[in-house]
């Protein structure tokens, strides 16, 4: 059993920053990519950003230059970094972990951001 736990989500005000952290537990080996999704309401779970174990990171465009995906492969953790944020911004953010061939997901913590 593989278990992934977000943390950090909050409210901030538009321009401020958040930073969030996920940890990976349970029977890895080792994990290949880790990632981050968000979805807000009415709307499709999308792709954040993403990291390889190499610390190989790619953005969504609209992310890019604001937000800075990171990790710690002896902690089994990575870390969103999400300055400059907008309104839009806002969404339940989800963290995945890929172990062999399957991605276990996380239960998503909230990112509220008043304008």
């Amino acid at each position: 059993q593989v278990q992934v736990v977000e943390s950090g989500g909050g409210l901030v005000q538009a321009g401020g920053s958040l930073r969030l952290s996920c940890a990976a537990s349970g029977s890895i080996f080792s994990i290949n990519t880790m990632g981050w999704y968000r979805q807000a309401p009415g709307e499709q779970r999308e792709l954040v950003a993403m990291i390889t174990s190499g610390g190989i990171a790619n953005y969504a465009d609209s992310v890019k230059g604001r937000f800075t995906i990171s990790r710690d492969n002896a902690k089994n953790t990575v870390y969103l970094q999400m300055n400059s944020l907008k309104p839009e911004d806002t969404a339940v953010y989800y963290c995945n972990a890929k172990v062999l061939f399957t991605i276990h997901w996380g239960q998503g913590t909230q990112v509220t951001v008043s304008s």
